[in-house]
């Protein structure tokens, strides 16, 4: 049963109760993500998530992890280019202890000035760890690629050279200006008791008075580029892509289908294609990505130097080919497929926990499993056709290589 209350500072609560579960998951979600930065400050709203876990004024960071251990339970974190949350999950029965701890690392980590220090460095190996992983840095690239070099083209983790200036007054004021009632939501799914929860809440979080000062920036701008990056590795990593739609489009529901049907599944037509039939690599798929005003849809695959060419010819002309030849028993076959996902999604509260929050940061409001399967099931085919020919033949086509290819060789594609 979902609900939804205000918390005494007007900070909102979106609640899924789930009785036959014996879990809870509670997250705090600031709207705040590597978008907001300015450039010499990329990556501190990443570096921040770390320094959570640091230490609290009652709490050192090995009491943190000790405690949250003994509750067999998990404390963790995540960051993307709009927000930024942290949860907690925990059996049901330690829940007033689940919300004692997250709020405390939420509103009293000290930021010890050791611990930044200790920090930077550990950084600085997640950055190298995610350049040494082709697959993953080729993400990156290609967002730097389409989206320019602020705003959503920044990376989430930021660069050596911004996380070696981080200093504790850049925590403090990124906390003062974006850590305030009017840029937090709260999100809590599994077995509960709602007021019991709101109580705990209003108790431990209705001390967070102050407001908060969102960044303002301008609507980003799909960019038509192309890049390769030559680089000696055993495989070429490739992106390419096109504008998708931002979270509030109604097209969202058909894009899905598309995506699905394109190559987000293992009957999906690249998948098929390309490694099924022809074994010209192991990982390909499609993806969306959307933002609040933004969207891209794009292709991944990984393949050898030799198959680059023809790997890349055949995604581009399977795209371009796409709007013209989807049948009604793919679009059918991506409904079915969808239906289940979300249905299969139910079984984790962690998912439903994001999928509420999510739903209240981007539409303020829920959508149930079956208005959502209702949407889905309203996608006819020529606005699906509509739709893939509007975006993928509309001439904004990008594309990036990481790998042991040379430019010249892509000059007839590009």
């Amino acid at each position: 049963m979902f609900t939804k209350k205000y918390l005494d500072n007007g900070i909102p609560v979106v609640m899924e109760q789930i009785k036959n579960f014996r879990s809870v998951i509670v997250g705090i979600w600031v709207r705040v993500g590597s978008r907001n930065e300015m450039p010499d400050k990329n990556g501190i709203s990443h570096f921040l998530e770390h320094m959570f876990f640091k230490g609290t004024n009652t709490r050192t960071p090995s009491d943190i992890a000790i405690y949250i251990d003994s509750l067999g339970g998990d404390l963790n974190a995540f960051t993307s280019r709009e927000n930024t949350a942290f949860y907690v999950k925990v059996l049901d029965e330690y829940v007033e202890k689940g919300i004692d701890l997250l709020s405390d690392v939420f509103l009293h980590s000290t930021f010890d000035p050791e611990e930044i220090e200790k920090e930077k460095g550990v950084i600085k190996e997640e950055i190298k760890m995610v350049e040494d992983t082709p697959d993953e840095y080729i993400h990156d690239i290609f967002s730097k690629a389409i989206w320019g070099d602020r705003d959503l083209g920044q990376p989430v983790l930021g660069t050596r050279d911004t996380v070696k200036t981080f200093q504790r007054e850049d925590l403090i004021d990124h906390c003062k200006k974006y850590y305030g009632t009017a840029d937090t939501v709260i999100a809590c799914a599994g077995n509960f008791d709602p007021d019991k929860v709101m109580a705990l809440l209003n108790s431990h979080l209705g001390e967070l008075t102050r407001g908060s000062e969102p960044e303002t920036f301008g609507q980003p701008s799909f960019r038509n580029v192309n890049i390769i990056k030559p680089k000696e590795l055993s495989e070429a990593h490739i992106c390419l892509g096109v504008e998708g739609v931002p979270y509030s489009s109604h097209d969202r529901y058909a894009l899905t289908l598309l995506n699905s049907i394109l190559g987000s599944s293992v009957s999906s037509r690249l998948f098929q294609e390309v490694r099924e039939k022809k074994g010209y690599a192991y990982s390909i798929y499609s993806y969306t990505s959307s933002y609040c005003d933004a969207g891209m849809w794009a292709v991944y695959a990984g393949t050898g130097k030799k198959k680059a060419v023809i790997v890349t010819e055949m995604i581009i002309k399977e795209m371009k080919n796409f709007a013209d030849t989807i049948t009604e028993e793919e679009l059918r076959r991506a409904k079915d497929q969808l239906r289940g996902n979300l249905i299969l999604g139910l079984d984790s509260t962690s998912s439903r926990m994001q999928s509420i929050a999510r739903q209240e940061i981007y539409y303020k409001r829920n959508y149930t499993v079956k208005e959502i399967i209702k949407e889905i099931e309203s996608v006819q085919l020529k606005h699906a056709k509509d739709l893939a020919a509007r975006l993928l033949n509309s001439g904004k086509m990008s594309l990036a290589i990481l790998g042991p290819v040379k430019s010249e060789d892509f000059k007839h594609i590009i």
